[in-house]
């Protein structure tokens, strides 16, 4: 491996890999498809530093953070790690925002489980060769 290649699989990380989130139960898929930044991509490491500077301006003046503030910073850097989806409600697709993704992750732990261990994955981000 070379630099160039180290740079390579950085810079298709930041293009992201579509995945499909599974029912948390029987492991089938559910047509709901997320594209995600991969762990070694700008995007994920400019949410990095977002999620610091967020938590540094929410501490108080001991430099604590409450629980809730901290996973509200949380929720908003995942957040921000998915750069584009395949969802419907209503049977009408959801337009693709930060605010609708912040609401897909509130709606339950698995959902947010599936994101974030896709997202730290490597493999799944391996380039083809």
């Amino acid at each position: 491996m070379q630099l160039n290649d180290i740079r390579a699989f950085s810079a298709d990380q930041d293009r992201g890999v579509w995945f499909e989130l599974l029912d948390p139960v029987t492991h089938q898929a559910t047509g709901i498809r997320l594209k995600v930044a991969g762990p070694d991509s700008e995007v994920q490491n400019r949410a990095r530093l977002r999620l610091s500077d967020d938590l540094s301006d929410v501490a108080d003046a001991e430099g604590k953070v409450s629980a809730e503030a901290r996973e509200r910073a949380r929720l908003d850097s995942l957040a921000s790690c998915v750069l584009a989806w395949e969802i419907n409600e209503d049977g009408q697709p959801v337009p693709f925002s930060h605010a609708n993704i912040v609401r897909l992750l509130k709606s339950a732990t698995w959902v947010q489980a599936q994101i974030d261990a896709f997202a730290s994955d490597r493999a799944a981000f391996r380039r083809a060769g």
